[in-house]
């Protein structure tokens, strides 16, 4: 069984491994039809120069990988329930159900049945952009140099530091990728849910009120 709280410290990072899964393209390029589309290629009606295709495939990857990471209505909902759920059970020191629950999260959830992998991370990640720049009014004043990531050592705590220090610039929902291609997506959905559980334990010790009323109110 996971559990968020590690021995030892988080070793470093390995290296991206690339990983042949038969379909993977023609999925994909499915997905991307209708954002291609927008850019007027029709991949059934031939392809255009290899330039021209690659420029339009850069700009319908990032709007999709942008839509996955942007949930919306009920898929924002279950995401930002998932994400009030681990902040108080961090807070709990209830750190297996916290990695429980952000392993309950799916790759992909076409019904918004259940929060997604990206929906969470990205949730998490445009909170915290919002909150220690200072972009939020509501939040305390200079709560980004207040935070800090509970004691001890942590599954994902390499990711929450540089996520922290990106989300103080208002910087780490536009690094993305570099945080998921040098940390790994399990590591920077850890990372970013626990950088989240610590931002939203120094604004309720800040303000004096209980972290389960703050959750309710400012995680959404």
């Amino acid at each position: 069984m996971t559990n968020m709280r590690r021995r030892n410290p988080e070793p470093p990072p390995l290296t991206p491994r690339v990983q042949f899964k038969p379909g993977v393209a023609k999925e994909l390029l499915s997905e991307l039809a209708p954002l291609l589309a927008e850019e007027g290629i029709d991949l059934d009606n031939g392809v255009p120069d290899l330039d021209t295709l690659q420029q339009a495939m850069n700009r319908a990857i990032e709007r999709h990988n942008m839509a996955l990471f942007t949930p919306v209505g009920k898929a924002r909902q279950l995401a930002a329930a998932t994400l009030r759920l681990v902040i108080e059970a961090i807070a709990e020191n209830n750190t297996i159900l916290a990695a429980a629950i952000l392993d309950h999260a799916q790759p992909e959830s076409p019904d918004n049945a259940t929060a997604t992998v990206a929906g969470c991370t990205g949730v998490a990640l445009g909170l915290l952009d919002n909150w220690l720049s200072g972009h939020d009014q509501d939040a305390p004043a200079r709560l980004g140099d207040q935070v800090r990531l509970p004691a001890g050592h942590w599954v994902g705590e390499r990711a929450a530091t540089d996520i922290l220090v990106l989300a103080r610039k208002g910087r780490a929902f536009s690094s993305l990728h570099q945080l998921i291609t040098r940390q790994g997506g399990q590591h920077v959905l850890y990372g970013s849910a626990l950088a989240l559980a610590a931002a939203t334990q120094a604004w309720s010790h800040g303000t004096n009120t209980p972290l389960s009323d703050l959750t309710r109110t400012i995680v959404l």
